[in-house]
């Protein structure tokens, strides 16, 4: 395993400078720099205390995928955001391969007169959303609303809710949801 380049990765991820992790843990940023072109090969004390600058587990910086955010940082283009979705709805998840995600970001695409199903949804956390095309009829408990275009909800997802594209084109959402669903 490349040490140096998986700690580049994880650290550019988390939109972090080699002086603000070197400040953050006492070390210069010279160190950081030599660490991440494997001219130093830290110990394994050494290493995770440059990891709780970060912060992140020994565990996690060795098991994560985080070669896959590469040098795009905080950016995800459609090729970066996998359809978590079934064979109806379409789920685009951004952000997939962030350490320790605590939010689900969504781009759902909704065919005509696809829904999530005849059973209402409920699950923790909170979730939002703005209809950006289409007419998407959100139930959440026993009020019923269809949106338009600009048009957003945002709920406790206790609350029993559906969606359901009531429009003849595809409707797209972009929502948010904590803790993360998917």
């Amino acid at each position: 395993m490349d040490i140096g380049a998986r700690l580049h990765a994880i650290r550019k991820a988390r939109g972090l400078s080699q002086r603000e992790l070197a400040k953050r843990v006492g070390v210069t940023n010279s160190t950081i720099s030599l660490i991440e072109q494997n001219k130093v090969s830290p110990s394994v004390s050494s290493l995770k205390k440059v990891l709780e600058g970060i912060p992140i587990s020994l565990a996690e910086f060795f098991t994560a995928d985080f070669e896959a955010a590469g040098e795009d940082g905080p950016f995800y283009g459609t090729d970066r955001q996998p359809d978590m979705g079934n064979n109806e709805i379409h789920y685009f998840l951004v952000g997939q391969d962030r350490p320790e995600r605590r939010l689900c970001i969504l781009r759902e695409v909704m065919p005509p007169g696809s829904d999530t199903g005849a059973e209402m949804l409920s699950h923790e956390g909170e979730e939002g959303g703005v209809v950006v095309r289409g007419r998407v009829e959100l139930t959440v408990g026993e009020r019923s609303r269809v949106l338009g275009p600009g048009e957003g909800y945002y709920f406790e997802s206790r609350q029993p809710h559906r969606f359901r594209n009531v429009g003849d084109e595809d409707a797209i959402i972009v929502s948010a949801s904590t803790p993360p669903t998917f």
